[in-house]
């Protein structure tokens, strides 16, 4: 069985957390998703090793508001999405996340490159990888929401 370390360090793996580092607070990070559904897609994890949403204190749950509020801002800001869902299923990744995937109701232009959502307006195709391939195009993202933020 693998220790708690363990599924953290293969989560941070997993979701490149460090390498697409947007922002972070002490509780909460928000970095790119490696794969993008949809443009803009993110990773919004807790700080420290918790397998259920019940294991997350009142302070860091306060602090998640924080992290909502500049990702809705900058995505909307930088890409102009219409709409944010927010996934947390952790059926394989045993770690408290959500999948931030920002939703449109046509066609964006970033990088060089075109974006559809898919499954609009009903639910996102998540195993879709729009870019994904060039990490060019992720360290682009992750840098515009940055700077939009003001990190």
């Amino acid at each position: 069985m693998m220790e708690k370390t363990d599924n953290f360090a293969l989560f941070y793996e997993k979701f490149k957390v460090e390498e697409l580092l947007a922002y972070r607070n002490e509780a909460w990070s928000w970095s790119v998703r490696p794969m993008q559904p949809t443009l803009g897609s993110a990773i919004i994890s807790l700080n420290r090793y918790a397998p259920s949403f019940s294991d997350v204190t009142a302070e860091e749950m306060s602090q998640l508001a924080d992290i909502h509020f500049k990702l809705e801002s900058a995505v909307k800001k930088v890409f102009n999405h219409n709409i944010m869902n927010y996934l947390a299923l952790m059926m394989v990744d045993h770690h408290v996340h959500y999948h931030a995937i920002p939703r449109y109701d046509g066609e964006r232009e970033f990088a060089g490159n075109k974006w559809v959502d898919n499954g609009w307006p009903a639910l996102p195709v998540i195993p879709d990888s729009q870019h994904s391939d060039d990490p060019k195009v992720l360290y682009n993202i992750r840098d515009i929401v940055a700077q939009t933020i003001g990190c």
